[in-house]
């Protein structure tokens, strides 16, 4: 018997989640058929990798020595994968994967034109959600990955980063502010804000920025908090206020004349969008894929 990937995957993935059960389940395999290949790779070794303790799998002395090397192996794969993805462009398959209320409204629906494009194959299928509800999603393998505002922290995930953002201040149509192209952002907080809810990808990347600027977020006028980003740009648009957020989200009413894009002078709220699933599963190709299309974009804007 020849040592293989697939053993090696098997083996990361019982040691990575303490039971033989739940490493089938994510493995799409039988518990008798993860136990099996475990025995394989035993016996190629000549050695125990695994001992049923009372309450789950603990690694011998051999399995831990094995485990970094799985790991590589698991890591060497995916490298191996995104690398070759770009030659790759007779792929067919179906994607499940789950974006947050930014990404999947405003981001993503200009980039999965020109993807299908490039590779008419693939199909994809989208949930809009937040990302407490793709993290359950992804760990229950109904959705082979998801993207997020922020990075996870989650002991079964991984989060990669994928794409740049940055928001701007947007101001209405005949606003003291508009048309200005750049103002100082001491004159922008003299003026009334209606923001995302606290607790928001896009509320926290905005507070963080005013902290580095000496501003405590409590100094600005918040006259209105709304939990989506379309109420926030309707209030806006009604000239009840301005605001910060995503230039991706406000194409139309730009093209429309409705809203303005302003710059703040030496301010920039930047953050990245983040790529999660699952430690111990493989991203099929086609996944591996999209994400390696979403990186060669600098800029979703």
């Amino acid at each position: 018997m020849a040592l293989n990937f697939h053993q090696l995957h098997i083996f990361y993935t019982v040691a990575e989640r303490g039971s033989f059960s739940s490493a089938a389940q994510a493995l799409h395999m039988t518990q008798p058929a993860v136990t099996m290949q475990i025995q394989s790779l035993e016996e190629y070794f000549g050695t125990k990798l695994l001992v049923r303790s009372t309450k789950k799998i603990e690694l011998t002395e051999s399995g831990k020595a094995l485990f970094p090397f799985a790991l590589k192996s698991i890591e060497l794969m995916r490298e191996t994968e995104r690398s070759m993805s770009r030659f790759t462009y007779m792929l067919e398959g179906r994607l499940q994967l789950g974006a947050s209320l930014t990404i999947g409204e405003y981001v993503l629906p200009r980039i999965l034109g020109p993807f299908g494009q490039r590779y008419p194959h693939i199909s994809i299928a989208l949930k809009v959600m937040n990302t407490t509800q793709i993290i359950e999603d992804i760990v229950n393998h109904q959705l082979n990955f998801g993207l997020v505002e922020a990075p996870v922290h989650h002991p079964d995930l991984i989060s990669d980063p994928v794409m740049e953002d940055e928001l701007k201040l947007i101001v209405p149509a005949g606003h003291p502010l508009s048309g200005r192209g750049q103002v100082s952002l001491n004159e922008v907080i003299s003026f009334p804000f209606i923001l995302r809810e606290k607790g928001s990808g896009t509320r926290q990347v905005m507070e963080d920025e005013l902290l580095r600027k000496g501003i405590e977020p409590q100094e600005i006028d918040t006259i209105m908090e709304l939990g989506s980003t379309g109420a926030v740009k309707s209030a806006v648009e009604a000239g009840l206020g301005i605001t910060i957020i995503s230039p991706s989200s406000i194409k139309h009413e730009k093209a429309l004349g409705l809203l303005e894009v302003v710059d703040i002078e030496d301010t920039f709220f930047k953050r990245q969008f983040y790529s999660i699933h699952e430690k111990s599963t493989l991203l099929p190709v086609s996944a591996v894929t999209f994400l390696t299309f979403l990186r060669e974009i600098k800029n979703p804007q």
